[in-house]
């Protein structure tokens, strides 16, 4: 097998339950683990959300070593001899010492978001949101190459020999001459929407976006389709044990025995089904998942079962609940058994309990059982974000972060909220806690903390109203499937919000009518669209005033399958 360096992709959560087959290693729990490298005894494995991690005994015990990165999104990890790259959200990286330094590595780069690794002689290569780059001297320094180029959004790199292969939304490109020139190499190729590349000896294998398996020989002219017995087909990754192929993917893992000939289902009852990464330490075959990692030591030929469900807990009297992206499950035997008790919850960030009220934040909002998740209502009243990312309870007190509108209070178990986030100046909230003097917020720019006495003495908390209107950049970008909208009214405004596909066709309205001033939010799913460019535009007029104070804007999303 020829040396890779690829990027196993995520860009939103679809887990499920772990069930059977395969042993869950003991962390990164309930992290949506989207890549892994191994150097040595380490194995390293990078989340969407969560940071970077460190394993030196095969998955037993897990390190956090990202004490620098200014971004929880890891998208690539490359080893080169002793040297640890890592593509964040934020930049790109380098440990020379298994990550307990680091040093930033960005001049030249200019594209900060770094999702593949490639790696010839000593030209390093790294595939971006918008480029390819090139370093000669092992990352100091960067230069574009991307020269013929149509698809730049990067998804995977591979070498095979002097040629250098780039995996992109728009299809397959092959350089010959170290990336100073490419050109497509795109017959019989169906589906262009490339998700990952593998060489595995002469043959060239792509995954893709809802149009399964490729593969291309060396010196050939055409790819051919590799999907016999292939269940699903949208794939997010592969890899190589011994002389056995496998294919991560949305609905389980596959293997081949005959280099992509005929698959099989390699872990039939896996419940963990959306499966992002796949890495190799010794005879040991790891899998990244949306909530986190599992692996067997034989191919597949055997498996150990995990009984319990890992995710965010809470307790009512006997009874444990357990919330993760698929929604919510109930034990009631100390996680013997589990029953489901979502009700059509799914994209479960948090649970709060206030007496015999189970409160679930959800990527819809929030949403409050009283008969032990038996039945759900929604209670958003006045939370002008819904992407909830965490809940804490203090006493009569709720209060919600949410992932791009800052934190909400609740002094009547969810039926109303007001907007609390004046103080701070991050508004994504990852986390909340309180003790009896204070609320502590934490952001993705550190701990925040505002007295309790301040928010629960002021009945009828006026917000302060936004001064401008603003269009905000979608959250998360790129995204599957769904994805939130923000916007700020300074006035009460007729608002028009609608999605548009790249040849500019309206696809959705999110909104058609009035608002009152503030911060609003709109969710998107964009679930049955096939991946691609869009466009989301805003038109909003104020209920009393001239047309000059109209406010239209359009910002891009990404949908990535």
């Amino acid at each position: 097998m020829k040396t890779i360096f690829r990027l196993f992709l995520l860009f939103f959560l679809g887990s499920s339950l772990l069930h059977a087959q395969w042993v869950q290693t003991n962390g990164p729990y309930s992290s949506h683990v989207q890549c892994l490298a191994v150097s040595g005894n380490n194995l390293f494995a990078g989340t969407h959300g969560t940071g970077f991690f460190l394993s030196t005994n095969s998955g037993i015990s897990w390190t956090k070593v990202d004490s620098v990165f200014p971004s929880p999104i890891i998208w690539a990890l490359a080893v080169i001899d002793t040297n640890l790259f890592v593509g964040t959200h934020g930049g790109l990286f380098l440990s020379t010492n298994n990550g307990k330094s680091w040093r930033e590595l960005d001049s030249g780069l200019t594209e900060w978001s770094v999702r593949a690794f490639a790696v010839n002689g000593k030209n390093i290569y790294v595939g971006t949101a918008s480029s390819i780059f090139l370093s000669t001297n092992n990352g100091i320094s960067w230069t574009k190459a991307d020269s013929g180029m149509t698809g730049t959004f990067v998804t995977s790199l591979a070498v095979s020999g002097k040629n250098l292969y780039a995996g992109t939304t728009d299809g397959v490109f092959r350089s010959t001459d170290n990336g100073a020139s490419w050109a497509g190499i795109n017959n019989g190729l169906t589906i262009m929407d490339v998700q990952c590349l593998f060489i595995s000896d002469t043959t060239l294998f792509a995954g893709t976006d809802d149009g399964g398996i490729f593969r291309w020989t060396d010196n050939g002219t055409n790819w051919t389709a590799a999907n016999s017995g292939l269940t699903n087909i949208w794939i997010r990754s592969l890899a190589v044990l011994g002389t056995n192929l496998f294919a991560g993917t949305r609905r389980g893992i596959f293997i081949s025995t005959n280099n992509g000939t005929s698959w099989d289902a390699a872990a039939t009852g896996l419940r963990y089904t959306n499966v992002f990464a796949l890495g190799v330490l010794d005879t040991i075959l790891f899998a990244g998942t949306g909530e986190g990692l599992i692996m067997t030591t034989d191919s597949g030929a055997s498996w150990t079962s995990i009984d319990g469900p890992v995710g965010t807990f809470a307790v009512i009297g006997r009874n444990l609940f357990v919330g993760s992206s698929d929604g919510i499950l109930l034990s009631t035997n100390n996680g013997a058994n589990w029953t489901v008790v979502n009700n059509g919850l799914t994209s479960v960030s948090s649970l709060a309990v206030m007496g015999t009220n189970l409160f679930a934040g959800t990527s819809g909002g929030v949403f409050r059982s009283t008969n032990n998740g038996s039945n759900w209502t929604a209670v958003n009243t006045g939370l002008t974000n819904t992407y909830v990312r965490s809940l804490c309870v203090s006493g009569t007190n709720l209060f919600a972060g949410t992932y791009l509108g800052g934190v909400f209070f609740s002094t009547n178990k969810g039926a109303s909220w007001i907007d609390v986030s004046t103080s701070p100046t991050n508004n994504f909230v990852n986390a909340l806690e309180t003790d009896s003097m204070y609320l502590f917020a934490g952001t993705d720019f550190g701990v925040w903390r505002r007295p309790l006495s301040e928010l629960t003495s002021v009945k009828g908390f006026l917000t302060e109203l936004p001064k401008h209107f603003s269009l905000n950049q979608n959250y998360p970008n790129p995204f599957n499937p769904a994805t939130t909208i923000t916007f700020d009214l300074p006035s009460k405004s007729f608002v028009s919000l609608k999605v548009f596909d790249g040849l500019g066709r309206e696809i959705a309205v999110l909104i058609f009518g009035e608002l009152s001033a503030g911060k609003h939010s709109r969710q998107w799913n964009a679930e049955g669209m096939p991946s691609g460019v869009y466009f989301y535009q805003i038109s909003a007029k104020p209920v009393s005033g001239d047309r000059i104070d109209s406010f239209i804007e359009t910002k891009k999303l990404i949908l990535m399958k």
